[in-house]
This record gives C-alpha cells, sequence and structure tokens, in this order.
C-alpha cells in the first residue's frame, strides 16, 4: 500500500496507456499531453488496454516512482473522461481505484481463488 500524503492531488489519464512505456516516457506524457508537472507531487494513473493493468507515476521530492499492478481477475474500473483528457478525483477514490474496487459502489470485484 502507498501512503500517500494528505491533500495530494491524483489524476486519472483518460482512454487507454501503452503499458510498454516507462518513467521517462509516461512523465513526458503528463508533461507534453495533459500539461502538468511530473515532478510536482501529483499522482498520474494509467490504465492499460486490457483493463487489467495500471501503472502509478509519483514524484516525491526526492525522486520518481512508477508502481505498476496487475489484476488476477476482473479489470480496473475507471472514470470516463468527457475532454478524454484526465479526470480529478476524490481523496477516497484512489485508494479504491488500485485495490481493483468500483470507486461508484465500493466493494472488492473479483477475489483470487488460488494462487496458481
Amino acid at each position: 500500500m502507498i501512503a500517500l500524503p494528505a491533500g495530494v492531488k491524483v489524476w486519472i489519464a483518460g482512454g487507454v496507456t501503452d503499458m510498454r512505456c516507462g518513467m521517462n516516457t509516461l512523465a513526458l506524457k503528463v508533461q507534453q499531453g495533459l500539461s502538468r508537472d511530473p515532478h510536482g507531487g501529483e499522482i498520474f494513473c494509467f490504465r492499460g488496454r486490457k483493463g487489467d493493468l495500471i501503472k502509478i507515476l509519483w514524484h516525491d521530492g526526492v525522486g520518481m516512482s512508477l508502481y505498476l499492478k496487475r489484476l488476477e481477475a476482473g479489470k480496473f474500473i475507471w472514470p470516463v473522461s468527457q475532454s478524454g483528457a484526465t479526470v480529478p478525483v476524490s481523496s477516497a477514490q484512489p485508494g479504491y481505484l488500485p485495490e481493483g474496487i468500483d470507486w461508484r459502489n465500493p466493494r472488492w470485484t473479483q477475489r483470487p481463488k488460488s494462487a496458481g
């Protein structure tokens, strides 16, 4: 679990992101495509095409971090952007998204039955 600082802004990238992108490419997408500062302490979330993989980009003031999470079953419930760029979310929703919980109706979407 990532301990997020109080009051940090979390941005959800609308649409699909190429999950082959690394931290530098995602930071460039934030800067050029979203017109935000990737080193400003905000958190940026990206989702893959299949919906079972997300990447979270965050600069904590010391260095850039890239977190990746894949669901074994189910898909991440992703908000829909009206403009197609980013979606700001409430302070409670960032805790739901990486856990695979539907942020519109907080409960588990899928639970793995076994490890193998």
